[in-house]
Protein backbone atom coordinates (compact mmCIF):
# COMPACT_ATOMS: atom_id res chain seq x y z
CA UNK A 1 0.00 0.00 0.00
CA UNK A 2 1.14 3.63 -1.17
CA UNK A 3 1.24 5.82 1.69
CA UNK A 4 0.58 10.15 0.51
CA UNK A 5 1.38 12.50 3.28
CA UNK A 6 -0.41 16.01 3.06
CA UNK A 7 -0.66 19.12 5.44
CA UNK A 8 -4.31 19.46 6.28
CA UNK A 9 -6.01 23.44 8.70
CA UNK A 10 -9.46 22.06 8.93
CA UNK A 11 -11.00 18.54 10.40
CA UNK A 12 -14.42 17.23 9.94
CA UNK A 13 -16.90 16.11 11.87
CA UNK A 14 -16.62 13.04 9.45
CA UNK A 15 -12.55 12.41 9.65
CA UNK A 16 -11.30 9.63 10.89
CA UNK A 17 -8.21 10.72 13.16
CA UNK A 18 -5.85 10.01 15.53
CA UNK A 19 -4.88 11.89 18.15
CA UNK A 20 -1.14 11.74 19.84
CA UNK A 21 -1.30 12.63 23.09
CA UNK A 22 -0.26 11.57 26.99
CA UNK A 23 -2.27 10.55 30.06
CA UNK A 24 -2.03 14.53 31.12
CA UNK A 25 -3.69 15.71 27.74
CA UNK A 26 -7.17 17.48 27.69
CA UNK A 27 -9.31 16.42 24.98
CA UNK A 28 -11.49 18.88 25.01
CA UNK A 29 -11.82 19.48 21.15
CA UNK A 30 -13.26 16.50 20.21
CA UNK A 31 -16.67 16.66 21.61
CA UNK A 32 -16.29 13.36 23.41
CA UNK A 33 -19.53 12.12 25.46
CA UNK A 34 -19.17 11.46 29.20
CA UNK A 35 -19.02 8.03 28.28
CA UNK A 36 -16.28 7.93 26.10
CA UNK A 37 -14.16 10.17 28.55
CA UNK A 38 -14.88 7.18 31.22
CA UNK A 39 -13.76 4.94 28.79
CA UNK A 40 -10.58 7.04 27.92
CA UNK A 41 -9.81 7.29 31.72
CA UNK A 42 -10.04 3.69 32.46
CA UNK A 43 -7.81 2.50 28.99
CA UNK A 44 -5.10 5.40 30.59
CA UNK A 45 -5.31 3.78 33.86
CA UNK A 46 -4.69 0.74 32.65
CA UNK A 47 -1.61 1.96 30.55
CA UNK A 48 -3.12 1.30 26.87
CA UNK A 49 -0.90 3.06 24.70
CA UNK A 50 -3.98 2.66 21.72
CA UNK A 51 -7.15 3.91 22.68
CA UNK A 52 -10.18 3.40 20.23
CA UNK A 53 -13.89 5.24 19.92
CA UNK A 54 -15.94 3.79 17.27
CA UNK A 55 -18.13 6.58 16.54
CA UNK A 56 -21.23 6.89 14.37
CA UNK A 57 -19.60 8.91 11.52
CA UNK A 58 -15.98 8.36 12.72
CA UNK A 59 -13.24 6.31 14.79
CA UNK A 60 -11.17 8.53 16.96
CA UNK A 61 -7.62 6.52 18.02
CA UNK A 62 -5.77 7.87 20.84
CA UNK A 63 -2.09 7.49 21.10
CA UNK A 64 -0.32 8.01 24.55
CA UNK A 65 3.38 6.26 24.15
CA UNK A 66 4.45 4.98 27.57
CA UNK A 67 7.73 7.37 28.40
CA UNK A 68 11.11 5.39 28.16
CA UNK A 69 12.81 8.10 29.66
CA UNK A 70 15.15 8.24 26.91
CA UNK A 71 14.89 10.04 23.67
CA UNK A 72 16.35 7.61 21.20
CA UNK A 73 13.73 5.09 23.12
CA UNK A 74 10.84 7.50 22.80
CA UNK A 75 11.31 7.73 19.50
CA UNK A 76 11.08 4.58 18.42
CA UNK A 77 8.07 3.21 20.51
CA UNK A 78 6.34 6.07 18.51
CA UNK A 79 7.48 4.73 15.24
CA UNK A 80 6.15 1.23 16.20
CA UNK A 81 3.21 2.59 17.71
CA UNK A 82 2.58 4.33 14.13
CA UNK A 83 3.03 0.58 12.63
CA UNK A 84 0.50 -1.03 15.36
CA UNK A 85 -2.70 1.42 14.53
CA UNK A 86 -2.16 -0.14 11.09
CA UNK A 87 -4.66 -2.70 11.41
CA UNK A 88 -6.85 -0.63 13.00
CA UNK A 89 -7.16 1.68 9.57
CA UNK A 90 -6.10 -1.01 7.02
CA UNK A 91 -9.75 -0.40 5.17
CA UNK A 92 -9.22 3.44 5.64
CA UNK A 93 -8.43 5.54 2.16
CA UNK A 94 -7.35 8.26 4.67
CA UNK A 95 -6.64 9.56 8.17
CA UNK A 96 -6.40 12.75 10.29
CA UNK A 97 -3.26 13.05 12.60
CA UNK A 98 -3.30 16.06 15.18
CA UNK A 99 -0.57 16.02 17.81
CA UNK A 100 -2.07 18.09 20.81
CA UNK A 101 1.26 17.48 22.94
CA UNK A 102 3.77 19.19 20.34
CA UNK A 103 7.19 19.29 21.60
CA UNK A 104 6.88 16.20 23.41
CA UNK A 105 5.65 13.70 21.10
CA UNK A 106 6.97 13.45 17.84
CA UNK A 107 4.97 13.42 14.77
CA UNK A 108 7.77 12.98 12.32
CA UNK A 109 7.95 9.74 14.43
CA UNK A 110 4.85 8.59 14.19
CA UNK A 111 4.41 9.13 10.30
CA UNK A 112 8.13 7.51 9.58
CA UNK A 113 6.28 4.24 11.57
CA UNK A 114 2.75 4.57 9.73
CA UNK A 115 4.73 5.16 6.55
CA UNK A 116 7.21 2.46 7.00
CA UNK A 117 4.90 0.31 8.27
CA UNK A 118 2.67 0.29 5.54
CA UNK A 119 4.40 -2.42 2.94
CA UNK A 120 3.58 -5.68 1.31
CA UNK A 121 5.59 -7.56 -1.55
CA UNK A 122 3.29 -9.19 -3.81
CA UNK A 123 5.12 -8.94 -6.98
CA UNK A 124 4.66 -12.46 -7.84
CA UNK A 125 1.21 -13.64 -6.27
CA UNK A 126 -0.92 -14.33 -9.52
CA UNK A 127 -4.13 -12.83 -7.03
CA UNK A 128 -3.44 -9.87 -5.57
CA UNK A 129 -5.02 -6.75 -4.67
CA UNK A 130 -4.89 -3.53 -6.68
CA UNK A 131 -2.84 -1.61 -4.83
CA UNK A 132 -3.95 1.15 -2.39
CA UNK A 133 -3.53 4.17 -1.53
CA UNK A 134 -3.56 5.82 2.66
CA UNK A 135 -3.26 9.43 2.72
CA UNK A 136 -2.28 10.70 6.03
CA UNK A 137 -3.44 13.85 6.18
CA UNK A 138 -1.51 15.67 8.87
CA UNK A 139 -3.22 18.54 11.31
CA UNK A 140 -1.79 21.90 12.36
CA UNK A 141 1.30 20.62 11.65
CA UNK A 142 4.92 22.87 12.50
CA UNK A 143 7.29 19.88 11.08
CA UNK A 144 8.90 21.60 8.34
CA UNK A 145 10.31 18.05 7.69
CA UNK A 146 7.43 16.11 6.93
CA UNK A 147 7.54 16.42 3.64
CA UNK A 148 11.16 14.26 3.51
CA UNK A 149 9.08 10.78 5.37
CA UNK A 150 6.95 10.03 2.47
CA UNK A 151 9.95 10.19 0.04
CA UNK A 152 12.40 8.47 2.79
CA UNK A 153 9.32 5.64 2.77
CA UNK A 154 9.42 5.25 -1.15
CA UNK A 155 13.10 4.87 -0.78
CA UNK A 156 13.20 2.30 1.98
CA UNK A 157 10.34 0.58 -0.03
CA UNK A 158 12.78 0.50 -3.40
CA UNK A 159 15.51 -0.83 -1.14
CA UNK A 160 12.70 -3.96 0.26
CA UNK A 161 11.18 -4.82 -3.26
CA UNK A 162 15.27 -4.95 -4.75
CA UNK A 163 15.79 -7.25 -1.79
CA UNK A 164 12.51 -9.55 -1.49
CA UNK A 165 12.52 -9.89 -5.08
CA UNK A 166 13.98 -13.78 -6.29
CA UNK A 167 17.28 -14.35 -8.26
CA UNK A 168 15.16 -15.84 -11.51
CA UNK A 169 13.57 -12.17 -11.58
CA UNK A 170 17.36 -10.10 -10.65
CA UNK A 171 20.06 -10.93 -12.24
CA UNK A 172 23.51 -8.75 -12.05
CA UNK A 173 22.45 -7.21 -14.84
CA UNK A 174 18.75 -6.60 -13.60
CA UNK A 175 20.15 -4.35 -10.45
CA UNK A 176 21.93 -2.66 -12.47
CA UNK A 177 19.02 -1.38 -14.79
CA UNK A 178 16.80 -1.21 -11.86
CA UNK A 179 19.52 1.21 -9.96
CA UNK A 180 19.57 3.65 -13.44
CA UNK A 181 15.66 3.78 -13.19
CA UNK A 182 16.02 4.84 -9.88
CA UNK A 183 18.64 7.53 -10.95
CA UNK A 184 15.87 8.85 -13.25
CA UNK A 185 14.08 9.04 -10.58
CA UNK A 186 15.50 10.41 -8.16
CA UNK A 187 18.31 12.76 -10.34
CA UNK A 188 21.36 10.64 -9.51
CA UNK A 189 23.22 10.22 -12.50
CA UNK A 190 24.32 6.20 -13.15
CA UNK A 191 27.32 4.40 -14.69
CA UNK A 192 27.13 0.44 -16.12
CA UNK A 193 30.40 -1.30 -16.71
CA UNK A 194 29.60 -4.42 -18.14
CA UNK A 195 31.90 -7.44 -18.18
CA UNK A 196 34.06 -6.84 -20.64
CA UNK A 197 34.83 -3.11 -19.02
CA UNK A 198 35.38 -4.98 -15.66
CA UNK A 199 37.54 -7.12 -17.24
CA UNK A 200 39.73 -4.06 -18.93
CA UNK A 201 40.05 -3.21 -15.37
CA UNK A 202 41.12 -6.18 -14.06
CA UNK A 203 38.92 -6.46 -11.27
CA UNK A 204 40.07 -9.54 -10.03
CA UNK A 205 38.13 -10.05 -6.81
CA UNK A 206 34.57 -9.85 -8.79
CA UNK A 207 35.33 -11.79 -12.08
CA UNK A 208 37.03 -14.79 -9.64
CA UNK A 209 33.47 -15.07 -8.40
CA UNK A 210 31.48 -14.48 -11.61
CA UNK A 211 33.53 -17.51 -12.83
CA UNK A 212 31.04 -20.00 -11.96
CA UNK A 213 27.96 -18.03 -13.63
CA UNK A 214 26.72 -18.12 -16.50
CA UNK A 215 25.31 -14.64 -16.01
CA UNK A 216 27.64 -11.22 -16.44
CA UNK A 217 28.78 -9.12 -13.62
CA UNK A 218 28.11 -5.72 -13.53
CA UNK A 219 29.96 -2.65 -11.68
CA UNK A 220 26.98 0.24 -11.36
CA UNK A 221 28.70 3.75 -10.53
CA UNK A 222 25.52 6.21 -8.93
CA UNK A 223 26.51 9.66 -8.51
CA UNK A 224 24.69 12.49 -7.38
CA UNK A 225 26.98 15.86 -7.34
CA UNK A 226 24.60 19.19 -7.00
CA UNK A 227 26.05 22.52 -7.58
CA UNK A 228 25.79 23.37 -4.11
CA UNK A 229 27.17 20.37 -2.85
CA UNK A 230 29.14 21.77 0.28
CA UNK A 231 31.86 18.92 0.81
CA UNK A 232 34.96 19.10 -1.63
CA UNK A 233 35.56 15.40 -1.30
CA UNK A 234 32.82 12.82 -2.31
CA UNK A 235 31.38 10.17 0.69
CA UNK A 236 31.37 7.22 -0.96
CA UNK A 237 28.84 4.17 -0.36
CA UNK A 238 29.75 0.50 -1.27
CA UNK A 239 27.24 -2.20 -1.24
CA UNK A 240 27.75 -5.29 -1.68
CA UNK A 241 25.76 -7.15 -4.71
CA UNK A 242 26.14 -10.74 -4.77
CA UNK A 243 22.46 -11.55 -6.01
CA UNK A 244 22.37 -14.85 -5.70
CA UNK A 245 25.14 -17.35 -3.08
CA UNK A 246 25.52 -20.96 -3.62
CA UNK A 247 28.54 -20.44 -1.75
CA UNK A 248 30.25 -21.55 -4.65
CA UNK A 249 32.43 -24.91 -4.67
CA UNK A 250 32.35 -24.14 -0.81
CA UNK A 251 28.17 -25.54 -1.25
CA UNK A 252 26.39 -24.12 1.50
CA UNK A 253 23.63 -26.48 3.22
CA UNK A 254 20.17 -25.86 1.86
CA UNK A 255 18.28 -25.38 5.27
CA UNK A 256 18.30 -22.53 6.54
CA UNK A 257 20.58 -21.61 4.25
CA UNK A 258 20.61 -21.17 0.84
CA UNK A 259 17.08 -20.42 0.37
CA UNK A 260 17.15 -17.04 1.49
CA UNK A 261 20.36 -16.43 -0.36
CA UNK A 262 18.47 -13.96 -2.62
CA UNK A 263 18.57 -11.28 0.48
CA UNK A 264 22.93 -11.27 -0.06
CA UNK A 265 22.30 -8.45 -2.26
CA UNK A 266 21.27 -6.32 0.67
CA UNK A 267 24.20 -4.29 1.17
CA UNK A 268 23.69 -2.76 -2.94
CA UNK A 269 20.17 -2.53 -2.01
CA UNK A 270 20.28 -0.66 0.80
CA UNK A 271 23.16 1.95 -0.95
CA UNK A 272 20.88 2.27 -4.10
CA UNK A 273 17.81 3.20 -1.30
CA UNK A 274 19.93 5.92 0.28
CA UNK A 275 20.91 6.90 -2.92
CA UNK A 276 17.53 7.13 -3.93
CA UNK A 277 16.30 9.12 -0.96
CA UNK A 278 19.57 11.68 -0.77
CA UNK A 279 18.88 12.44 -4.55
CA UNK A 280 15.26 13.20 -4.38
CA UNK A 281 15.34 15.46 -1.01
CA UNK A 282 18.63 17.18 -3.09
CA UNK A 283 20.91 16.39 -0.10
CA UNK A 284 23.56 19.24 -1.06
CA UNK A 285 26.50 17.35 -0.70
CA UNK A 286 28.80 14.68 -3.11
CA UNK A 287 27.76 11.29 -2.50
CA UNK A 288 28.72 8.74 -4.84
CA UNK A 289 27.77 4.83 -4.79
CA UNK A 290 29.93 1.72 -6.05
CA UNK A 291 27.48 -1.01 -6.40
CA UNK A 292 29.97 -4.81 -7.35
CA UNK A 293 27.53 -7.31 -8.53
CA UNK A 294 27.54 -10.90 -9.63
CA UNK A 295 26.12 -14.44 -8.39
CA UNK A 296 28.16 -17.02 -6.71
CA UNK A 297 27.48 -20.38 -8.48
CA UNK A 298 29.21 -23.43 -8.62
CA UNK A 299 29.92 -24.95 -12.44
CA UNK A 300 33.23 -26.69 -14.17
CA UNK A 301 34.71 -23.00 -14.58
CA UNK A 302 34.15 -21.81 -10.82
CA UNK A 303 37.13 -20.71 -8.77
CA UNK A 304 37.86 -23.04 -6.34
CA UNK A 305 39.67 -23.40 -2.67
CA UNK A 306 43.15 -22.78 -3.00
CA UNK A 307 43.28 -20.60 -5.89
CA UNK A 308 44.91 -17.30 -5.84
CA UNK A 309 43.00 -14.43 -7.01
CA UNK A 310 45.09 -10.88 -8.40
CA UNK A 311 42.84 -8.09 -7.55
CA UNK A 312 42.21 -4.52 -8.95
CA UNK A 313 44.75 -3.07 -6.20
CA UNK A 314 47.21 -5.82 -7.53
CA UNK A 315 47.09 -7.72 -4.26
CA UNK A 316 46.91 -11.83 -4.24
CA UNK A 317 44.39 -13.49 -2.38
CA UNK A 318 44.43 -17.54 -1.49
CA UNK A 319 41.27 -18.54 -1.78
CA UNK A 320 40.19 -20.82 1.27
CA UNK A 321 36.53 -20.55 1.13
CA UNK A 322 34.75 -19.36 -1.94
CA UNK A 323 31.54 -18.90 -0.01
CA UNK A 324 33.48 -15.81 1.41
CA UNK A 325 32.96 -14.42 -2.11
CA UNK A 326 31.39 -10.95 -0.61
CA UNK A 327 34.58 -9.83 0.19
CA UNK A 328 35.98 -10.44 -3.22
CA UNK A 329 34.02 -8.02 -5.11
CA UNK A 330 34.14 -5.30 -2.40
CA UNK A 331 37.46 -5.56 -1.80
CA UNK A 332 37.83 -4.43 -5.56
CA UNK A 333 35.13 -1.86 -5.20
CA UNK A 334 36.98 -0.30 -1.90
CA UNK A 335 40.18 -0.41 -4.20
CA UNK A 336 38.26 1.53 -6.83
CA UNK A 337 37.02 4.07 -4.56
CA UNK A 338 40.32 5.35 -3.53
CA UNK A 339 40.10 6.94 -7.56
CA UNK A 340 37.74 9.38 -5.97
CA UNK A 341 39.88 10.90 -3.37
CA UNK A 342 36.35 10.18 -0.33
CA UNK A 343 36.71 11.90 2.33
CA UNK A 344 34.88 8.82 4.07
CA UNK A 345 33.94 5.19 2.53
CA UNK A 346 31.23 3.53 4.27
CA UNK A 347 30.30 0.29 2.67
CA UNK A 348 27.64 -2.24 3.66
CA UNK A 349 26.99 -6.12 3.35
CA UNK A 350 25.47 -9.36 4.62
CA UNK A 351 28.88 -10.10 5.22
CA UNK A 352 29.20 -13.33 7.63
CA UNK A 353 26.78 -15.51 9.58
CA UNK A 354 28.86 -14.39 12.75
CA UNK A 355 27.57 -10.99 12.53
CA UNK A 356 24.02 -12.04 12.84
CA UNK A 357 25.41 -14.52 15.73
CA UNK A 358 26.76 -12.17 17.74
CA UNK A 359 23.75 -9.48 18.35
CA UNK A 360 21.10 -10.75 15.94
CA UNK A 361 18.71 -8.80 13.67
CA UNK A 362 18.57 -5.93 16.40
CA UNK A 363 21.64 -3.83 14.68
CA UNK A 364 24.54 -3.53 12.77
CA UNK A 365 27.75 -4.70 13.48
CA UNK A 366 30.50 -2.15 12.66
CA UNK A 367 34.40 -1.53 12.07
CA UNK A 368 36.63 1.62 11.31
CA UNK A 369 39.80 2.48 10.06
CA UNK A 370 41.00 6.29 10.41
CA UNK A 371 37.58 7.16 11.00
CA UNK A 372 37.13 7.63 14.57
CA UNK A 373 34.63 11.24 14.75
CA UNK A 374 32.84 10.03 11.42
CA UNK A 375 31.97 6.37 13.22
CA UNK A 376 31.19 8.32 16.43
CA UNK A 377 28.46 10.78 14.64
CA UNK A 378 27.13 7.78 12.82
CA UNK A 379 26.81 5.66 15.83
CA UNK A 380 24.58 9.19 17.13
CA UNK A 381 22.66 9.04 14.23
CA UNK A 382 22.02 5.30 14.34
CA UNK A 383 20.70 5.92 17.80
CA UNK A 384 18.64 8.72 16.21
CA UNK A 385 16.72 6.17 13.72
CA UNK A 386 16.82 2.89 15.82
CA UNK A 387 19.40 1.69 13.17
CA UNK A 388 21.90 1.01 15.85
CA UNK A 389 25.70 0.45 15.31
CA UNK A 390 27.79 -2.38 17.49
CA UNK A 391 31.22 -1.41 17.12
CA UNK A 392 33.57 -4.75 17.01
CA UNK A 393 37.13 -4.25 18.28
CA UNK A 394 40.02 -4.21 15.50
CA UNK A 395 43.15 -5.05 17.24
CA UNK A 396 46.08 -5.73 14.96
CA UNK A 397 45.96 -9.26 16.92
CA UNK A 398 43.19 -9.96 13.93
CA UNK A 399 45.83 -9.03 11.01
CA UNK A 400 47.80 -12.45 12.02
CA UNK A 401 44.54 -14.86 11.06
CA UNK A 402 44.39 -13.59 7.35
CA UNK A 403 47.92 -14.13 6.99
CA UNK A 404 48.72 -16.10 3.54
CA UNK A 405 52.02 -18.70 2.78
CA UNK A 406 51.84 -17.90 -0.68
CA UNK A 407 49.79 -15.07 -1.21
CA UNK A 408 49.89 -11.60 0.40
CA UNK A 409 46.73 -12.76 2.09
CA UNK A 410 43.43 -15.51 2.74
CA UNK A 411 39.76 -14.64 2.37
CA UNK A 412 38.84 -16.29 5.76
CA UNK A 413 40.37 -16.55 9.16
CA UNK A 414 39.49 -19.32 10.65
CA UNK A 415 36.92 -20.51 13.17
CA UNK A 416 36.76 -17.22 15.46
CA UNK A 417 35.94 -13.21 14.94
CA UNK A 418 34.45 -14.22 11.74
CA UNK A 419 32.65 -11.00 11.60
CA UNK A 420 36.20 -9.13 12.80
CA UNK A 421 38.41 -11.30 9.88
CA UNK A 422 36.18 -10.18 7.21
CA UNK A 423 36.81 -6.75 8.38
CA UNK A 424 40.24 -7.10 8.57
CA UNK A 425 40.59 -8.94 4.96
CA UNK A 426 38.48 -5.18 3.80
CA UNK A 427 40.92 -3.02 5.05
CA UNK A 428 43.71 -4.20 3.41
CA UNK A 429 42.25 -2.13 0.02
CA UNK A 430 41.38 0.79 1.34
CA UNK A 431 43.78 3.97 2.09
CA UNK A 432 40.86 6.57 3.43
CA UNK A 433 38.84 6.67 6.47
CA UNK A 434 36.17 4.05 6.07
CA UNK A 435 33.53 2.08 8.04
CA UNK A 436 32.58 -1.05 7.51
CA UNK A 437 28.85 -2.14 8.62
CA UNK A 438 27.89 -5.40 8.55
CA UNK A 439 24.19 -5.98 8.10
CA UNK A 440 23.80 -9.42 7.85
CA UNK A 441 21.78 -9.70 11.22
CA UNK A 442 19.14 -7.07 10.28
CA UNK A 443 19.00 -7.04 6.87
CA UNK A 444 16.17 -9.75 6.58
CA UNK A 445 14.33 -11.09 9.30
CA UNK A 446 11.57 -14.17 8.93
CA UNK A 447 9.03 -12.62 11.82
CA UNK A 448 7.80 -9.45 11.73
CA UNK A 449 9.90 -6.88 12.99
CA UNK A 450 7.71 -3.87 14.21
CA UNK A 451 7.04 -1.26 11.26
CA UNK A 452 10.31 -3.05 9.76
CA UNK A 453 8.05 -5.79 8.72
CA UNK A 454 8.55 -9.38 7.86
CA UNK A 455 10.95 -10.30 5.14
CA UNK A 456 13.42 -7.16 4.02
CA UNK A 457 13.73 -4.70 6.42
CA UNK A 458 15.21 -1.59 4.59
CA UNK A 459 17.54 -0.81 7.45
CA UNK A 460 20.20 1.20 6.59
CA UNK A 461 18.66 3.33 4.26
CA UNK A 462 17.57 5.78 6.82
CA UNK A 463 20.83 5.60 8.64
CA UNK A 464 22.78 6.49 5.97
CA UNK A 465 20.23 9.51 4.50
CA UNK A 466 20.34 11.27 7.91
CA UNK A 467 23.76 10.75 8.15
CA UNK A 468 24.53 12.32 4.74
CA UNK A 469 22.49 15.26 5.46
CA UNK A 470 23.98 15.96 8.91
CA UNK A 471 27.65 15.13 8.23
Amino acid sequence: MKTIIKNKNTISEKDNIIILSNKKSKLTNFNLSSEEKKYVNKQQKLNKEIIILNQYTRKIIIINPEDKNNDSLNSERIRCLGDEVLNEIINFESITVENIEQGTISTYNFLEGLSLGNYTFDNHKSKKEKEKELTIYVYNNNDKNIAEIESIANSVRLTKDLVNTPFSHLKATDLARLAKKAGEESGFKTTIFNKKKIQSLKMGGILAVNQGSIDEPTFSILEWKPKNAKNTKPIVLVGKGIVYDTGGLSLKATKNGMEFMKVDMAGAGTVIGAMHAIATNKIPKHVIGLVPATDNRPSGNAYAPGDVVTMFNQSTVEVLNTDAEGRMILADALSYAEKYNPELVIDLATLTGSAANTIGHFGIVSMQKNARNQHDNLEKIGHKTHERLAEMPFWDDYDELIKSDIADIKNIGGAFGGAITAGKFLSNFINYPWIHLDIAGPAYVTTKYNYRGKGATGMGVRLLYNYVKEY
